[in-house]
């Protein structure tokens, strides 16, 4: 069993991957972070991007999505961002319920789970 981790797993890996299966931790949007909702979304789902990339695979391949949110009453904001990021016709399993983030600052965090 051989696992490849990407980022610096010193605490968390950005990324574990493991029998052609890539394995995203969750994502945050990075600094500055906006207050908008949509603006998070597009910084994380950029992020998600790099990382699929140095996985070896892209957003047609992803199996399944988390999306947390701190408050789901800015679902709509953030499904804007998705929808303008994600391929018609390869969308992934997905759910999104409201969480309180480790950060009040954050309030969008995305989980990814793909095929390589």
């Amino acid at each position: 069993m051989s696992l490849k981790r990407l980022g610096d797993p010193s605490v968390i890996a950005d990324a574990v991957i493991h029998n052609n299966i890539v394995y995203l931790a969750g994502q945050v949007a990075e600094d500055p972070v906006s207050a908008s909702v949509y603006e998070q979304t597009k910084n994380i789902l950029g992020q998600i991007d790099a990382l699929l990339k140095e996985a070896g695979t892209d957003k047609t391949k992803i199996i399944k999505t988390n999306i947390w949110l701190s408050d789901i009453s800015t679902f709509q904001d953030m499904n804007k961002a998705w929808k303008e990021w994600v391929v018609k016709g390869e969308a992934p399993a997905r759910a999104t319920v409201e969480a309180k983030l480790a950060d009040p600052k954050w309030k969008v965090e995305i989980m990814m789970t793909a095929a390589i």
